[in-house]
Parts: C-alpha cells; sequence; structure tokens
C-alpha cells in the first residue's frame, strides 16, 4: 500500500506524468526500432551470412554512440536549455527513420540508425537530469526512478513488441501482399517509429516548460557558463575529486563488467547445466525476475541501510551471488542464484539512479549521467566481447577431485572472474561512498536481514500546523511512552528551545527568510548533534516536536525559496537523520494571530502530502477538540504501534 501511495504521489505532478509520457513514446519507438531496423536489414542483404548478423549489427550501431557521444550530451544537458536539447533530438530521430524507409539503402540504414543512437545519447542525460527538478521532495527521486525503469523495461518492452506485431498484421489486411510482405511490414514500423519521436518533440516543445528550470546556487545562464571543453574537463575533475561520484562510478564498472561476462558466457553456461535453448531462456527469465523484484524492494531496504551504504553493498553481493552462479551444479540452484544476482542488481540500480538525482548537485547532473551511460557502454561492451575470448582460451578442462575426473566448462571460470571483479570494485565504492564508518557494516546487515532498523533506539516526531499543538502532544507522549516502560527522552524542551529560537531570530529579522531558515537549521543541528544521536545510540526512544516537517512547509508556504534548498539545508543540519515514526496532528483552517488562514490552509496541505507519501512513516491525528481528547488519540494510534517492546526499539540509519 505504501509503494502504491509513493507512486501516486509522483504521478500526481502534472510535468512529470508528462515527461512519463513522453518517456513512453520513446522507449516504445527504441524497442520497436529494434525489430523493424533488423527485418528491414534481413530483407535488403541477399546474403544469408549478412542476414545472420542484421541483429548484431543493428545493436552495434546503436551502442557506439554511447562510447562517443554521452559525455557531449551530459555537456550539452548542464551548459543549454535541457528542453530545446530534447526536442531537437527527437526531430532528429523521427527525420532519420523516415529517411530510412525513403531511401532504402542498407547502408544508409546503418548510418542513420548511428545518428539515432548519438542524438539519443545526448538526449538520455537531458531527460534524466531534468527529472528531480520537476519533483516536489528528494525523497521522491526513487520512486520516480521506479516509475522510469518500469516504463522503459517493462510497459513499453510490451508495447513495442505488440506494436510491431500489430502492423505486421497491416499488409495482410489491407492486401498489400503484391511485394515483399517482410519489407512492407518494417517500412511502415520505420515509418511509425518516426511519427513517435516527432510526437515526443511536440509534446515536450508545448506541455513541457519546467524542463527548462535549473536548480543552481550560481544562476549561471547558458552564456554565462564555461566553454564546452572547460565543461567536459570540470565534469571529469568533480568525478574524480567527490567520493560520491566517484565511488558510484567505481561500482557502475564492477556491476557492467560482471553483467558483461554473464552475457558473454550464458549461452554456454545454459549447456554446462545439460540444457538448451529452453535453459538458455529460463535463465534470463530469472535475472528479469530478480531485477524486477530488486527494484521493488529498494525503498524499503533504503528505510533500513543508507543509499551511499546500500549502493556498495549491493553490488558486493551480487558478485557474491554471481560466484554461487559459477559453482551451482544443477539447474534449480542456477536458476536461484541468478535470480538473487538479478535482485541485488536491481537494487543497485535504482540506488545508484536515486543517489545521482538527489545528491548531485544540478550543475554536475548532466554530465554525471553521461558518464554513467558511458561506462555502460564502454566496460559492458567491453566485458561481452572479453567473455568469448577467455571461453576460447579457457575452453574444458578435465579436474581431478578426490580422485575422480571432472569436467569443468570454460564459462564458470569466467563467471568467477567477473564475480571476483564486482566484489573488489563494490568494496572500493563502499568505501568511498561510506559516509557513516562508526556503524559497522556487517551490524548494519544483519539488522536489514532481520527485518529491523540498524540504530538502537527510535525517533518519533510530532509534526503540525500550530506550535500549540505539538508541544503539549510531545509531552504527553513522552509521558506516556515512559508509563509503558520504555526509556524515552523528550528531545529540546520546547518552551526552552522556542525562547533561544525567537531570541536568535530576532537579531536576524533583517536579513529576511534566509536568515530566519539558517536559524532554524541551526538549532536542529544542534539538537540533534547534543540530544538526539547519543539519545539513539543509547538505546532511548525520542520524542521531539516540530523536528523537519513543520518548519519544512512553513517555509515553504511563506517564501520564495526553493524547496530544494529548503530540503539540502534540512539534510545537512540533520545529518539526513529521519524519524521512524511522524505524528502529525491534523486540525482544520482556523485564522492564526498573526498569519491568516490561507497560510494555515497551504501548510496544512503540504503536511498532508508529505504524509500520503509515506505512509509507512506517518500516523495521522484528528487534532480537533482538547488536549486531553487529542492525547488519547494519539496514545491509541502510536502505543499499538510499540506493543511488546519494553526497551528501545531499532531506528534507520539515514
Amino acid at each position: 500500500m505504501s509503494t502504491v501511495h509513493r507512486l501516486r504521489s509522483v504521478l500526481a505532478i502534472r510535468p512529470f506524468r508528462r515527461l512519463w509520457l513522453v518517456t513512453y513514446l520513446c522507449s516504445v519507438g527504441d524497442w520497436l526500432s529494434l525489430l523493424a531496423l533488423t527485418g528491414l536489414v534481413s530483407t535488403m542483404m541477399k546474403s544469408y551470412e549478412w542476414q545472420s548478423f542484421a541483429l548484431p549489427l543493428v545493436v552495434l550501431t546503436q551502442l557506439l554512440p554511447g562510447i562517443l557521444f554521452a559525455p557531449i550530451g551530459g555537456v550539452l544537458a548542464d551548459k543549454f536549455d535541457r528542453r530545446k536539447v530534447m526536442v531537437v533530438c527527437d526531430v532528429l530521430r523521427g527525420s532519420l527513420f523516415i529517411s530510412i524507409a525513403v531511401v532504402g539503402s542498407p547502408i544508409w540504414l546503418f548510418v542513420a540508425n548511428f545518428l539515432v543512437g548519438c542524438c539519443a545519447m545526448l538526449w538520455i542525460p537531458a531527460k534524466e537530469s531534468a527529472v528531480p527538478n520537476l519533483l516536489r521532495r528528494p525523497d521522491q527521486v526513487e520512486s520516480a526512478n521506479q516509475l522510469g525503469l518500469v516504463m522503459t523495461y517493462g510497459i513499453s518492452t510490451i508495447s513495442g513488441f505488440g506494436l510491431y506485431s500489430l502492423i505486421s498484421g497491416i499488409p495482410g489486411y489491407l492486401n498489400l501482399l503484391g511485394g515483399n510482405l517482410e519489407f512492407t511490414v518494417a517500412t511502415i514500423a520505420v515509418v511509425i517509429n518516426g511519427l513517435l519521436y516527432f510526437t515526443s518533440a511536440i509534446l515536450v516543445a508545448t506541455r513541457l516548460p519546467e524542463l527548462s528550470g535549473r536548480v543552481s546556487s550560481t544562476r549561471k545562464k547558458d552564456e554565462d557558463r564555461p566553454g564546452f571543453v572547460a565543461m567536459f574537463r570540470e565534469g571529469l575533475k568533480f568525478a574524480g575529486k567527490t567520493p560520491l561520484v566517484r565511488g558510484l562510478l567505481i561500482g557502475m564498472i564492477g556491476a557492467f563488467a560482471a553483467a558483461g561476462a554473464v552475457i558473454g558466457t550464458a549461452k554456454l553456461y545454459a549447456l554446462s547445466l545439460l540444457g538448451g535453448a529452453s535453459t538458455f531462456g529460463l535463465l534470463f527469465v530469472a535475472v528479469f525476475l530478480g531485477l524486477a523484484v530488486g527494484m521493488a524492494t529498494a525503498p524499503r531496504l533504503a528505510q533500513r541501510l543508507a543509499y551511499n551504504r546500500l549502493f556498495g553493498v549491493t553490488i558486493v553481493l551480487a558478485g557474491i551471488s554471481l560466484a554461487l552462479v559459477a559453482f551451482a551444479p544443477h539447474l534449480w540452484i542456477a536458476l536461484l542464484t541468478v535470480a538473487l544476482v538479478g535482485a541485488c542488481a536491481g537494487v543497485a540500480f535504482l540506488t545508484g539512479l536515486t543517489i545521482v538525482g538527489s545528491q548531485v548537485e544540478d550543475d554536475m547532473r548532466g554530465r554525471t549521467v553521461a558518464l554513467i551511460q558511458t561506462l555502460l557502454k564502454v566496460v559492458l561492451f567491453g566485458a561481452s566481447a572479453g567473455a568469448p575470448l577467455l571461453l576460447t582460451l579457457l575452453q574444458k578442462r578435465q579436474i581431478s577431485v578426490f580422485g575422480h575426473p571432472m569436467e569443468v566448462d570454460a564459462s564458470r571460470p569466467v563467471m568467477l572472474g567477473g564475480a571476483a571483479i564486482a566484489i573488489v570494485l563494490g568494496l572500493v565504492a563502499y568505501r568511498q561512498m561510506d559516509d557513516r564508518r562508526e556503524e559497522p557494516v556487517l551490524s548494519s546487515l544483519f539488522a536489514v536481514i532481520r527485518g529491523r532498523r540498524h540504530s538502537k533506539g527510535m525517533l518519533i516526531a510530532v509534526e503540525g500546523d500550530t506550535r500549540e499543538d505539538t508541544s503539549v502532544q510531545a509531552r504527553r507522549l513522552a509521558a506516556t511512552l515512559r508509563a509503558e516502560g520504555l526509556d524515552v527522552l523528550l528531545a529540546a524542551d520546547p518552551e526552552h528551545d522556542e525562547r533561544r529560537l525567537r531570541t536568535m531570530l530576532s537579531s536576524a529579522e533583517l536579513a529576511g527568510v534566509r536568515a530566519q531558515a539558517l536559524v532554524a537549521a541551526a538549532v536542529r543541528a544542534d539538537v540533534v548533534e547534543r540530544q538526539v544521536r547519543p539519545a539513539l545510540d543509547s538505546g532511548s526512544v525520542v520524542v521531539m516536536e516540530r523536528y523537519v516537517d513543520s518548519p519544512l512547509a512553513h517555509f515553504t508556504a511563506t517564501s520564495t525559496l526553493e524547496h530544494q534548498e529548503l530540503e539540502g539545508l534540512v539534510d545537512w543540519a540533520t545529518g539526513r537523520l529521519r524519524p521512524d515514526l511522524t505524528i502529525l496532528l491534523d486540525r482544520p483552517v482556523v485564522d492564526g494571530k498573526r498569519i491568516g488562514p490561507e497560510h494555515h490552509w497551504r501548510v496544512q496541505r503540504l503536511l498532508s502530502e508529505m504524509a500520503a507519501a509515506d505512509p509507512d512513516r506517518y500516523v495521522v491525528v484528528e487534532a480537533e477538540g482538547d488536549a486531553d481528547e487529542v492525547a488519547e488519540r494519539v496514545r491509541s494510534a502510536v502505543v499499538p504501534l510499540l506493543a511488546g517492546l519494553k526497551r528501545p526499539v531499532p531506528q534507520a540509519a539515514v
């Protein structure tokens, strides 16, 4: 249910929903082009040998542009208007596909397909780097990536293959059987493919002006940005000097190398299991089922293990799983371990995309996406091509195990080599990206496996529109939990904290809302560092009023500050520590003493949206009535959730 709420809250954002539709059109075009161009090549080539190379040649001409042009696409995405880049690329792709049908030459088909791939490598960084700017909160990036992957590799795949099947019947329906049926089908498919890209260009140009927006501390105009070569060097320097991005890229290399080893050895590995084409198909089904499960479970795992740790850990686990695949003696064991590899890869892939979207600054995001795309093409291509060469060199070997001869297929040591690369580079990536080294990773992993969160304590936040409500209910909740036998800390006595905050604000009022936000963040940073984290580490339950959500909603509703700026400030102040449970006091809008009812309505609406986006972490309590009635509602809602806990409950390491 919570996953449905999270995805629905992202799809409720109109610009993202429209971009999702654009992604659908372009992804359908990508899958349709694979079938259509392969069909055209097969009919244009007279030689049987050349026909056998139809699919590999089509794939190769789409793979090469990623090696050559992805870095250029990253610079374009960071330097120019991303919407204009996407429109131009879509128009060019549509025109190139139409030209393939018009020219009818196999040479031009490969040239045009290569150019289409170049346009795709310019389009992808612009699109991916713009997605986080369309969302309301950074924590929605993961859900947006889930939806994007489901669309690209799920819905669009089925639609593209289904559309090609439908197109294949058109000539027969229209009695267009005078010529080559397969050629006619492929030509129609290529023309429809071009129209899909033209439609995408129109939608981006007319319905998605938000893609032109940027979030940048420098706010540079396009003409004020450095030159093309300088920006390219700046991107490489940023990747090399930033531990987060450096670790991300190193981990991706390990993951792609292992994937390439699997692709290059899959056919012979299936034969080593005494299977044939059906075994080969089952292995691929297991991988994709694992990928789907991994992408679906990644958000829950991320609640228990921080993204920066989860990424490296899952790559190491994928390498270990691949080693188990290499040793699998039976088909069913192979299927289970292959599915485990896919699940780990799915978690790592979604986590990596989420890190790029939520933690890499907007000015560098396009180049970071482009670097990942380049690594994907280069490493995957190199590993896929190198694996068959290793298979040729190693051949099958006879070994003796306890005096018994055993034949070892060459695919297994190659897989072990890929597993070793993934494990080593996953560990390196983990060390680069881990921002909580004081917490042992093994204990974190055991906590994840047990379904628990790693910290010893639990953080409960009480949020609401009015300070009077949150102050009273936080104190009463702390007393209630103490009566239940729990060790409870009421963090930052509200009255003392508010006097301190007002004193600090009084000297900063002339500086405006930005200074007020900084003061509010400073107070919370001090409380988290001095009180909250030590109490959590010692195993206490911490109750704190107006921790993050209420101040964030207040500043968002009353100022012109960018929401992403406020989120970044909150993350910095709290060290990305989020509550395990948030009690939202929901009160009808009433006139405020100093701010009118419109402000209350906006703050309450923002808080309600936060709760709807993450229902697993929120308990919404009706705040209408006297304090005793509200306290009883809070007790009835919270105490059952902590039933049986007479000691501190575990909490997430964020």
